[in-house]
């Protein structure tokens, strides 16, 4: 078998976010092996020279198996960029299962995710590989932070319900997923509540209390107006795998536990707007008015400026409730666009959380599968944020 003499293998490093995850590694980790990975041999050459960055120039194209596959008998850890996911993501994921590496990616394609699933899952666990998508702001503050609040709350908990505020741009990677979802014939059980969770592992009390729907109302408990949250839909189907999977493990959040997600508001102006462009964004996804209105949004690659995304930020505040009806607020939060800088930070710390010892990530040694956040890397990743800037913080 070929030597795994690659610590991380970046693909899709041309595009937006694979450039900032080259730069963040570069400067910040500059002792880690990386190389660089995609379909332009010209401009992952331009990446490396902009970055002065002396590393391996790996070829492949999403679809091409073989080369692929020259890439994953090298790498301990795979970290793929390259949306759409469903578009070209699936080969890679089969060729780091094939090829033992572990696998993070930024993907909110939860329909994707749950083919993954069915695909991988149990070889990858039978392997050990962790092979978790959704390592981006899709969906880590949701995901970590209700892990952080349940592991740090002392009792088992009956509900999380996370509320969302954010400055930044929607990527141009997330724009064609969004765009690109509509003219896929996908089962619709694909977007259920429970669309990610293992079997059997949802109880009757979890049905019956889960819903997603959202209003916009004056929400006393966190003194905020609340509304629709864009990454909601599939914000939620993570976490609610994470805590099947933790609860698997012997480490679940509670036996009924259920999580809502919103976005919050200091002004009810504010949140009745932003939810109706909320409304005309779905409408015109869903009618033949995306053909005209795609071309003048942002395409894959597109990003914003240094000066734009340096003036970002998320929040996420997190309402645990315990069994017993005691109730207590966390907080993460970080600086920076969540779509580009923060995604960027949150991939590459994800990547390197699997670089260490897999008996301190959750499961211990051994464990794999297609995981989340929270199943998959869990507290080891957590250090890691605080180190960089990211906080974490029981409040009230």
């Amino acid at each position: 078998m070929t030597e795994k003499n690659l610590d991380i293998v970046i693909y899709g490093a041309t595009g937006f976010t694979g450039s900032l995850c080259v730069k963040y590694l570069k400067e910040n980790y500059p002792n880690t092996k990386i190389a660089i990975g995609g379909r332009n041999k010209k401009k992952l050459q331009g990446v490396a020279e902009k970055n002065h960055l002396d590393c391996e120039i790996l070829v492949a194209d999403g679809n091409d198996s073989d080369a692929l596959d020259k890439i994953t008998k090298r790498a301990r850890v795979v970290l793929s960029t390259a949306g759409p996911f469903h578009r070209y993501g699936s080969k890679m994921v089969a060729s780091c299962v094939k090829n033992s590496s572990h696998y993070v990616d930024i993907t909110g394609e939860n329909f994707w995710v749950r083919e993954m699933i069915t695909k991988h899952h149990e070889e990858a666990n039978k392997k050990g590989l962790r092979i978790v998508p959704a390592c981006g702001y899709d969906s880590i503050p949701s995901d970590l932070g209700v892990f952080f609040a349940a592991t740090s709350f002392g009792e088992p908990l009956k509900s999380i319900f996370s509320y969302h505020t954010w400055k930044g741009e929607a990527s141009g990677g997330t724009i064609e997923t969004m765009f690109a979802i509509r003219d896929l014939k996908i089962d619709r059980s694909a977007f259920g509540p429970f669309s990610l969770n293992p079997k059997n592992s949802i109880t009757d009390e979890q049905k019956k209390l889960t819903s997603d729907k959202v209003s916009v109302e004056k929400n006393s408990t966190i003194n905020a107006w609340t509304g629709p949250f864009v990454m909601a839909a599939a914000n939620t189907r993570v976490v609610r795998r994470g805590a099947a999977l933790l609860a698997e493990n012997g480490q679940g959040y509670g036996k009924n536990f259920v999580y809502k997600e919103s976005a919050y508001y200091s002004k009810k102006r504010k949140a009745y707007t932003t939810t109706l462009m909320l409304g005309v964004l779905g409408f015109v996804i869903m009618t033949p008015l995306r053909r005209l209105v795609r071309p003048l949004l942002k395409q894959p690659g597109q990003g914003p400026s240094q000066a734009v995304m340096d003036s970002g930020f998320f929040k996420c505040k997190l309402v645990a409730t315990g069994e017993s009806g005691k109730q207590k607020t966390y907080v993460m939060a970080g600086s920076g666009d969540p779509g580009y800088k923060v995604t960027s930070k949150f991939v590459c710390e994800s990547a390197l959380s699997l670089l260490g010892d897999h008996a301190k990530l959750p499961g211990g040694l051994g464990y794999g599968g297609i995981l989340t956040p929270s199943s998959g890397l869990g507290g080891v990743l957590i250090d890691r944020l605080k180190n960089v800037g990211i906080s974490f913080e029981e409040v009230s």
